[in-house]
Formats: C-alpha cells, sequence, structure tokens
C-alpha cells in the first residue's frame, strides 16, 4: 500500500513538472533561463521526467523497472542539486529537490522491502 501511495504521489510531481518542461510552458522557459539551460535541454528534462513517472508506475507490477526508472529520477535531482549549488542559488532553492529526492528512495526503499 506505501508503496502505491509513493509512485502516486511521485506520478502527480514529476508528472506536473514533466509536462510543464516539455510542453515548455512559460514557468518552464523562464526556470530554463534561470538555469542557464536551453529550452530544448529543459524539454528533455521533462521528456525524461515524464519516462521516470512511466516506468514508477509499471514498477508496481514489474520492479526491477521501477527500480531503474527511480534510479534515473534520483540523478535528475543530483544534477538538479549541482545546477542550483553552481549556480550559487540559496539554500531554499536545494528543498524541492531534496524532498523529491527523499520521497523517491522512500519509493526505492518499499519496492524491494
Amino acid at each position: 500500500m506505501i508503496t502505491i501511495t509513493l509512485a502516486c504521489a511521485i506520478a502527480l510531481i514529476f508528472g506536473a513538472s514533466g509536462v510543464l518542461n516539455a510542453l515548455a510552458l512559460p514557468k518552464a522557459r523562464e526556470l530554463a533561463a534561470e538555469t542557464g539551460f536551453s529550452v530544448a535541454a529543459y524539454r528533455r528534462i521533462g521528456v525524461l521526467q515524464l519516462a521516470g513517472v512511466a516506468g514508477v508506475a509499471l514498477g508496481l507490477a514489474m520492479p526491477p523497472l521501477g527500480g531503474l526508472a527511480g534510479t534515473g529520477l534520483l540523478l535528475l535531482l543530483a544534477g538538479a542539486v549541482v545546477v542550483h549549488r553552481r549556480n550559487g542559488d540559496p539554500v531554499a532553492k536545494l528543498v524541492p529537490a531534496i524532498v523529491c529526492a527523499v520521497l523517491v528512495a522512500s519509493y526505492l526503499a518499499a519496492l524491494f522491502a
């Protein structure tokens, strides 16, 4: 049950962010400019987020796929932390990535428990 709850939370968060980025909506364009990424790069990040959502959902039936998807999302989140630190952003800008990383790590732990 906890695995399903965590997968749903991941799907909501990364699904919304992935759509925002993949469609290059105005907020995504603004964030791309702030972080020094091109809009095309942000679109690719969005596609990776959506692939991660699909893998996490399918991981409920096929745990190895969920494990790979969760690991991929963790790598994206680690990249986000690195980018924020390189840009000299305040620690408060790191909080969403850290919270999401804990969420994904919890999903992985529950998936393989």
